[in-house]
Parts: C-alpha cells; structure tokens; sequence
C-alpha cells in the first residue's frame, strides 16, 4: 500500500476552497468520478450502517431547475458533477436486519450469530434514547461523508463547494425522495475552479493550531 506523503496532503488541503465560481466547460473525467463515486461508499459510519443515500445530479435541466430552490447560486449550474446528500428517514428494525444481511453476505457467517450486534443496535437507535433524536444521528453521519467526498475530491485535484443554502423540503419533492423514505440534508457541488473566482487565490482564515488544539 502506497500512501501520500504528509507534504502532499497539507497541500492538497490548502489548495481546497469553497468554491464559488466553476468553470461550467469543465467536466470530470469518467475514471476520477468513478473513484470519487468509490470514495462515497467507503465512507465510514457509526455500526457501519450507513443511513444515506447520494444523489449524483450531472442533468442539465434537472441542475436548472434545483437552482432556483438553492438560493440560485450558480454552483449548482456550473458545476460538473452535483451531489445530494440525503439519509434514510426514521430508521428500523428492518434496516439494521438489512446491514446484517449484507454483512452475512460478505463475510459469511450466519445472522443467527449476529443476533447480539443486531439487538445492541436496535436496543440503542431504535427502541433506546436515541430514537427519539434518530433523523439527527442520521444526518450527523451524513456530514462524516460530506467531508470525506471533499477530501477525497482535492486530493484528486477536484474542486468542491458544500451547498447547506438549499430547500431541502422542495428538494425532496423534486428528486422523489419522500417516497422512497429519504430527505434532503446537505450539497456539494464539484468540478473545476472558474480563473475568474477571486476567493481560489485569497488566504485561508484559520485561527492558529495552539488555539484550537489542546493534547492532554
């Protein structure tokens, strides 16, 4: 396994923004999207359960007519790829069964012996505390993939730009998603930074590692 190196990544981190202006002649090349793609399903989650679904939005027309429901920022538009980030409303038992299932599937085993990872689970996000807060959980495990995809996209030279100024509710309604048991939570917009976008080239405002970090 080859891995980066640590000057690599802090560069790639550094040469990330949000981006503002894409270059809309731009387009991601087939093999890159598909690893970007790859890097969406890798993304880890809390039980591993992955309560989500992304919605990857390259139509022209369908770009056109999420934009006006996106405060009508251009990104959505000008982009090359359009991702919506969306997670699995009030999750169940049968949803925990599911992963079980799967997870039999690929690593053998039967899901008889799972039966004590199952019931934790289910004990804890379905019939505990948490169950009441669960869309919240789902959501918070959304943003872990949010910030996986844009790591992921600038360590392949990709731009992105989180989009959380949308119309989730007539997000839902236009992409189908109430019906299949999903909603809206978050965007990213990915593609090529615009030579005219003024923000590539200004510095990063961070406050300085010895206030934000504290090791004990």
């Amino acid at each position: 396994m080859n891995h980066i190196t640590t000057t690599d990544l802090l560069e790639n981190l550094k040469w990330r923004y949000a981006t503002k202006q894409f270059d809309p002649a731009k387009t991601i090349a087939p093999e890159i999207w598909t690893a970007l793609e790859d890097a969406l399903v890798l993304t880890p989650s809390s039980y591993g359960l992955q309560p989500w679904k992304f919605l990857i939005i390259t139509s022209s027309e369908l770009k056109e007519q999420l934009k006006p429901l996106s405060w009508n920022q251009s990104q959505v538009t000008d982009c090359s790829h359009y991702v919506v980030f969306a997670i699995k409303k009030n999750l169940t038992a049968e949803d925990v069964d599911r992963f079980m299932a799967r997870t039999v599937e690929l690593r053998g085993g039967t899901v008889e012996a799972m039966a004590g990872y199952r019931n934790l689970i289910v004990s804890d996000l379905v019939d505990g505390a948490r169950s009441f807060n669960i869309n919240q959980w789902s959501t918070r495990q959304t943003y872990i993939a949010l910030g996986n995809f844009m790591t992921c996209a600038a360590l392949l030279g990709v731009d992105t730009c989180p989009m959380e100024g949308i119309e989730p509710v007539n997000y839902d309604r236009l992409l189908g998603l109430s019906a299949k048991g999903f909603t809206t939570v978050v965007a990213c917009a990915a593609g090529y930074r615009s030579e005219a976008d003024k923000y590539a080239s200004l510095a990063k405002v961070r406050f300085p590692k010895s206030e934000i970090l504290e090791t004990l």
